[in-house]
């Protein structure tokens, strides 16, 4: 029942780009198309969950052991931005063609706010490596969702007549807004 808790939160209640405004630069950066903002949200799933498993045993086998914890902000960036080389290496060499359709969102993924967010509020919760890896992934696809419906909706808007002062980033953010408030309908549900 906690797993099953743990998922509805991470993705409708806590959204972790809607609620908790984590990742808001490829939110708005990528969401102009859902191919890119599906492709988007597959390598923040995949990057989110081996960081946060990576980023956990860090912590509980040396941080928490040396007593440096005031170096998990540091220490978790630098894995991150490990990882995320780590996997575009292996990716070029075993799988070109996934490394070509991945390779553009790669790097964003490295500054990501929302992959740091993540593994910190794993540890933060006190999660154990199981309840992380499924908060990791079910932030991961509220990510993911959020993305999509907001680029859904930006195509649309653009076969729609907009004020000429409102095209483009203005009517991106109200529209933003107003999905972030469809959310917020989520807060009762748990």
């Amino acid at each position: 029942m906690n797993y099953i808790f743990i998922i509805i939160t991470a993705i409708f209640v806590n959204n972790i780009v809607l609620n908790q405004f984590l990742g808001i630069c490829p939110f708005l950066g990528v969401s102009k198309k859902i191919s890119t903002a599906a492709g988007m949200a597959g390598a923040v799933t995949f990057v989110m969950v081996i960081a946060t498993i990576v980023t956990y045993l860090i912590q509980k086998s040396v941080l928490d052991v040396l007593g440096i914890g005031f170096m998990q902000t540091i220490t978790f960036i630098l894995v991150i931005a490990a990882l995320v080389q780590l996997v575009e290496i292996i990716l070029k060499k075993v799988s070109p063609s996934l490394y070509q359709a991945l390779g553009v969102f790669l790097p964003l993924i490295t500054t990501n706010c929302a992959i740091l967010g993540v593994a910190i509020m794993t540890i933060q919760k006190e999660y154990n490596l199981m309840e992380g890896v499924v908060f990791a992934m079910a932030s991961a696809i509220g990510f993911g969702l959020a993305l999509v419906i907001f680029a859904g909706l930006r195509e649309h808007l653009d076969l729609m007549t907009v004020p000429k002062g409102m095209k483009g980033v203005p009517i991106a953010l109200v529209v933003a807004g107003i999905l972030a408030m469809a959310f917020m309908g989520f807060s009762g549900l748990v």
